[in-house]
């Protein structure tokens, strides 16, 4: 029998709105949310806290309530932060960093970078589209 060992781990993501509107920046976030869902063996009640970060041009509305809104999300601990302003760094970003206990290694986490962000990690974009589907995700639905 195999012991699992859960541990606290931390996944990343980013994306960017197509502009400064609450549906443009509700379109990205609920994107970049399902995708994470998605490609990761995520419970609700496994999720610690996620901190969602916004760079300085986009303030028509937070993110934590775009994820407030979504189903299981009501009792997660959120919270949003402005990024801070870098010249030539990427308008209009949104980032997130949700912590969840699992039993999954770091290895295996899926970490989405979309839209625009992808040039924020494409290392990541690049490794990732061979394992959009963990054999721990697989193995938990």
């Amino acid at each position: 029998m195999r012991v699992v060992e859960w541990r606290v781990r931390a996944i990343r993501g980013a994306t960017s709105a197509s502009e400064n509107t609450v549906g443009a920046i509700r379109e990205a976030v609920m994107e970049l949310l399902d995708e994470l869902e998605t490609h990761n063996p995520i419970h609700h009640d496994e999720i610690i806290s996620a901190i969602f970060t916004a760079t300085p041009d986009l303030d028509a509305i937070f993110p934590a309530a775009i994820a407030r809104e979504r189903p299981h999300w009501d009792n997660v601990a959120l919270l949003d932060l402005q990024q801070m302003y870098v010249e030539g760094s990427l308008e209009r970003c949104i980032r997130c960093l949700i912590h969840v206990n699992t039993p999954v290694s770091q290895a295996e986490i899926y970490h989405p970078y979309l839209r625009q962000a992808k040039n924020l990690r494409p290392d990541w974009s690049l490794a990732q589209v061979s394992q959009r589907m963990p054999s721990a995700v697989q193995s938990r639905r």
